[in-house]
């Protein structure tokens, strides 16, 4: 009976042939390979553990009094999707295993993204023919920290609250369109009254629904094409060696799954993570201590914390300095990355069709290129945390941002200039031994001028930056001057003034006079930045007291003639 439908569908479609021809397809025998199936697993558990918490969650904003079993809020005033997914922790049969499981999935599935994105840039495997498909990575790439922002924001508790804040600010900066597509997205003023709904809508449809098409597409050009492989033995730019799909690697790769399953389930259900009831329902005019973001967005977080105090200022219009550290850096960090395959060969020349993989030990610039990359934002990374840091540090988080301005500037070059060095000694010392297919060791041309080019960009952004106040460094003297007794007129002529003019004009940072945004911003309001810190403004949490910025307010609004 099976034997005779099969018989009938592939009379109808052809489907034998097809379906013998993928069976028998070679994959190479390496590890490294498995890291691009570890991202679809991930996803897998994602879409499954995503299905049974929506059964649960409502993605609405209005008010209630939460009365649910986690007796510490019982009667606190929260939005319907901060209580459904309290009530998903404590109240539904496995609802906290599988919410931790879904966020870990998160993690990993962002992280096996960046691994396989690092093989195949150090390996090469994203020249000709594969093009496409490293453009489709990098896109899916995208995607995974999009939809992971926009998952971690819908609980609205007070942390994701805090880093749905920091991504409307983001948005806000955007010239000329900035405005009316926060104002799209939040349906209103921050915190607005639809960004729930909304963000609910991007996350379980639309770009779930994106990310399932590029990995089918990401799949379908996989199998079309011939793998590659790493060079040795037999190997060759005209054949594969490794298994056949069918039943080795197919084996393999259902042992594979249940592994993955098998490490989330196992971090679900024993390692805490995201707990939302300590951190209660979101206010707008509260921010959490130490907010920190999921490490995929860390780096952001950190390049926002040690941008200068740079603005563009054309009048009437302003490009404010979330904007670079932010939009720019990131939309920078993935153009270069979606045209990196045809820089590349056009640099070296080189568009040929390649199925053998490089060895990153034996390419003496895209290796060092690549590694000094990854220090750059593994420094941006540890910034995102420095006022941690500099807590576990015991020092100055003034001292610990000037440092990381520093690492981040040198640190790459420094990692460059090694591991090139590095690799060029390799070279030599196996040319000595005559070892063949040996590449030269020799200087090109574009090698000499993609160095001179960043020693020029370092040494431009270390003078500017050193030259200009940090965004989240305060005066030396600003603490004892505030503890000194002073009035409100005092202190803001000691601390605010060089950002927002004498007469609130704005130099540095944004003017606060009358006819401005602040005008309109509730005394509350303007506490809650004030002692959190927004933009290149620093957080005053310890330095000022409540009645000292109350004083401050009441000066401001005196010049905005509203006092």
């Amino acid at each position: 009976m099976i034997r005779g439908i099969v018989r009938a569908f592939d009379e109808r479609l052809g489907t034998a042939r097809m379906t013998r021809e993928v069976l028998n397809k070679v994959f190479p025998d390496h590890w490294s390979f498995l890291l691009g199936e570890v991202i679809l697993y991930c996803f897998i558990i994602l879409v499954a553990t995503g299905v049974y918490l929506t059964l649960f969650f409502d993605a609405s904003q209005q008010e209630v009094l939460y009365a649910g079993s986690y007796v510490p809020l019982q009667g606190v005033q929260m939005s319907r999707a901060y209580a459904s997914a309290l009530d998903i922790t404590f109240s539904v049969r496995s609802g906290l295993v599988v919410r931790q499981v879904h966020h870990w999935a998160a993690l990993l599935f962002a992280a096996s993204m960046v691994t396989h994105l690092l093989r195949t840039f150090f390996t090469a495997a994203f020249r000709k023919p594969r093009e496409l498909n490293w453009a489709v990575g990098v896109t899916l790439l995208m995607l995974a920290m999009v939809n992971g922002f926009t998952g971690y924001s819908l609980v609205d508790d007070q942390l994701s609250g805090t880093g749905l804040r920091i991504g409307y600010s983001i948005v806000l900066s955007i010239p000329f369109v900035g405005p009316w597509l926060s104002s799209l997205l939040l349906g209103g003023e921050f915190p607005g009254a639809d960004i729930i709904s909304r963000l609910f809508v991007l996350h379980v449809m639309i770009v779930p629904s994106i990310i399932t098409l590029l990995l089918v597409v990401h799949m379908v050009i996989l199998v079309r094409q011939k793998h590659t492989q790493f060079p040795g033995r037999g190997r060759r730019e005209g054949n594969i060696i490794g298994l056949r799909l069918w039943p080795t690697y197919a084996m393999k790769a259902v042992g594979v799954f249940f592994l993955t399953g098998a490490v989330l389930a196992l971090m679900g259900g024993l390692i805490q993570i995201n707990p939302i009831w300590m951190f209660g329902p979101f206010r707008a005019a509260d921010v959490s201590s130490a907010s920190q973001p999921d490490w995929y967005v860390g780096w952001l977080e950190g390049a926002l914390r040690l941008m200068p105090a740079w603005e563009l200022r054309a009048s009437p219009f302003e490009v404010p300095n979330p904007f670079y550290p932010s939009l720019v850096l990131a939309g920078g960090v993935f153009l270069v990355l979606y045209a990196w395959p045809w820089m590349e060969a056009r640099l070296t020349r080189d568009h040929e069709i390649h199925h053998l993989l490089d060895r990153p030990s034996e390419r003496p610039v895209r290796t060092p290129i690549g590694l000094a990359a990854i220090s750059f934002f593994a420094v941006l990374f540890v910034a995102g945390g420095d006022d941690v840091i500099a807590v576990w540090l015991d020092m100055s988080v003034n001292t610990m941002v000037r440092i990381l301005q520093l690492l981040a500037i040198v640190l790459p070059i420094v990692v460059f200039l090694v591991s090139r060095s590095a690799i060029r000694l390799r070279l030599r010392k196996q040319q000595e031994k005559a070892e063949p297919f040996c590449p030269r060791v020799g200087h090109s041309r574009w090698e000499a001028r993609t160095l001179a080019a960043l020693v020029l960009v370092f040494v431009w952004f270390t003078v500017t930056s050193l030259s200009s106040p940090s965004p989240h460094v305060l005066p030396e003297t600003w603490t004892a001057k505030a503890n000194a007794g002073m009035s409100g007129a005092q202190m803001y002529e000691a601390a605010c003034a060089q950002c927002h003019g004498q007469n609130l004009e704005g130099v540095f940072g944004p003017a606060i006079g009358a006819g401005t945004d602040s005008e309109d911003m509730s005394d509350t309001l303007i506490q809650a930045v004030v002692f959190a810190g927004i933009g290149k403004m620093p957080p005053m949490p310890g330095v000022l007291t409540e009645i000292q910025v109350q004083e401050v307010i009441a000066f401001i609004r005196q010049l905005q003639g509203i006092g």
